[in-house]
């Protein structure tokens, strides 16, 4: 009998230890994905096609200013760097991403304009950057003028060439390549004269180590493009964290040195970095 006692007691209380432990992972479980720390992820939407602002390296690992910035925002939100999972989005389908939920904000080359702003909200801006001439070191186009004749590139589907032309350079002659690597191959070949976008872009481009001493920015300012982090409309808390962690690497000198490790070897001449809320026309 004095067995039995014992054998039934260990029984239940080998019972009431499994259920608290099996209560315990469910718990754990539950929080997964809906706060900072204690093993939650983050998604955030990055390009991952772009030198020095959102490139997915071969290795597998991120590089580039827009993943620096959010790495930062996303360490001021209370993740650390292996909490992060990046997520491509590309320009198409960033405002529907937010829309999902597939991703907690976006800083991806995103310009702040008032269409967008019906659609998501930012936070920002972080970078002013202008569209503008990546052009041969050895160039002599030094003004918009100067590609009168000259055989200007830009990606298919991009505006930013033609707007050149319809604005400053009419008897430019347009050629369309299928993406930026391909311009670039262009402009070294001597196919192309001048390639546009983003001074920004350019620049990330130009600094690559297969590049480097190449190619220049003309340092035209033919637009102002504001870049903010996409927050799903209607998150005005998360906005007012991130612009928070913005002014912090600003004011800690982490966001000069973003800009000078990801652009430095163009010679990529940035303006100071933005207030947050002061978008430039």
């Amino acid at each position: 009998m004095k067995l039995r006692r014992i054998t039934a007691a260990s029984a239940v209380a080998l019972t009431l230890a499994l259920t608290a432990t099996a209560c315990g992972g469910d718990d754990k479980d539950s929080d997964s994905g809906s706060g900072s720390g204690g093993g939650d992820k983050i998604k955030i939407g990055i390009k991952y096609d772009q030198p020095g602002l959102g490139l997915k390296e071969p290795d597998g690992s991120f590089s580039g200013f827009d993943v620096d910035v959010a790495t930062y925002v996303a360490k001021e939100l209370g993740y650390k760097e292996d909490q992060i999972e990046w997520v491509e989005t590309k320009s198409a389908d960033r405002e529907n991403a937010l829309a999902r939920g597939d991703v907690k904000f976006i800083a991806a080359t995103y310009s702040i304009t008032d269409e967008r702003k019906q659609k998501v909200d930012f936070a920002g801006p972080y970078l002013l950057a202008h569209q503008d001439l990546l052009v041969k070191a050895d160039s002599d186009i030094s003004k918009g003028t100067d590609l009168n004749g000259k055989k200007l590139c830009s990606v298919t589907g991009s505006t930013s060439a033609q707007n050149v032309k319809d604005t400053i350079a009419p008897k430019a002659q347009l050629r369309e390549y299928g993406g930026y690597s391909e311009c670039l191959a262009g402009l070294q070949s001597g196919a192309v004269d001048a390639l546009t976008t983003d001074d920004s872009i350019l620049a990330g481009f130009a600094a690559q180590d297969k590049y480097k001493g190449q190619f220049k920015l003309a340092g035209l300012k033919l637009s102002n493009e504001n870049y903010g982090i996409g927050v799903k409309k209607g998150d005005s808390a998360t906005v007012d964290k991130i612009n928070k962690a913005l002014e912090k690497m600003v004011s800690d000198g982490s966001w000069e040195k973003a800009v000078k490790e990801n652009f430095g070897p163009a010679n990529y001449k940035n303006e100071p970095a933005p207030k947050i809320g002061q978008i430039v026309k």
